[in-house]
């Protein structure tokens, strides 16, 4: 872990990731710099990868829909489920199954997944967690809110008991909250220039805002990348990359930064 600005939100005391230099965000491929030899500052990566040396890294981990290659044969309870007991899948990832925590039985057995894929980060080196798919509740009605912020808060918990910081990701409506009540230290999010939502974030959490931009989303609201880096609301380390998340080697990818 590098030196980076301590807070007390946990015990111990974990550390916030910089707000100047080169980011990148790596769930699909990885690379140590970015395509111009610029070493990275700040990075977040799956789970299942590893920690940049000399860098602040950020583990990628999916808290409230189940990630592709993940056993929950024992935990069926936890699972989301339609009228007829099919599991939800998201629609836009089908490849994901909802997970519901609206009761305490099952955000234990979600936990139960869960908490060693954090305790893996820590272990492996990251310096914080992204917790993905906080704003289920948003989008599905069947889940309880109340039951999905107790589960955030006890992610925040874990986190903040292995020493990471922990990560808001998106839920643009919930930052506040977030922030104040559950104990969250900063936040990573996407597309929030394309949908005029940053203020939300960089108002709450000041310059600890990890933004992504895609092309695709950009061309959908009419807006230039060079907008976005105009925008007075967007967080100090913005970056546009290809949905993909593909290696540099691949004529998909793409990169920018403001």
């Amino acid at each position: 872990m590098g030196l980076f600005a301590l807070v007390g939100c946990g015990s111990p005391s974990t550390a916030l990731p910089p707000t100047e230099g080169a980011f990148d965000y790596q769930l699909g491929a990885t690379a140590d710099q970015l395509p111009d030899g610029t070493p990275l500052d700040v990075v977040v990566r799956d789970a299942t990868a590893a920690p940049l040396e000399d860098a602040y890294n950020v583990c990628y981990v999916n808290g409230f829909q189940t990630q592709p290659g993940s056993d929950w044969s024992d935990h069926r309870s936890a699972l989301l489920r339609d009228a007829s007991g099919d599991p939800v899948r998201d629609p836009d990832w089908p490849d994901e199954i909802i997970l519901d925590p609206s009761t305490e039985s099952a955000r234990a057995a979600i936990l139960e997944v869960v908490e060693p894929v954090i305790e893996g980060c820590a272990d492996d080196g990251f310096d914080a967690v992204e917790i993905d798919n906080l704003d289920t509740w948003t989008r599905f009605d069947a889940i309880s809110k109340d039951g999905a912020l107790a589960l955030a808060s006890a992610y925040v918990t874990a986190a903040h008991d292995l020493g990471l910081a922990i990560a808001q990701k998106n839920a643009a409506e919930a930052a506040r909250l977030a922030h104040d009540d559950l104990g969250f230290d900063f936040a990573v999010v996407e597309e929030c220039g394309a949908y005029s939502e940053c203020a939300a974030y960089t108002d709450v959490y000041g310059d600890h805002v990890l933004q992504i931009e895609y092309p695709d989303s950009l061309a959908d609201a009419d807006l230039a990348f060079e907008a976005v880096c105009a925008d007075p609301a967007r967080a100090p380390l913005t970056i546009v990359r290809d949905r993909d998340l593909v290696g540099q080697d691949d004529s998909a990818y793409a990169y920018a930064a403001c």
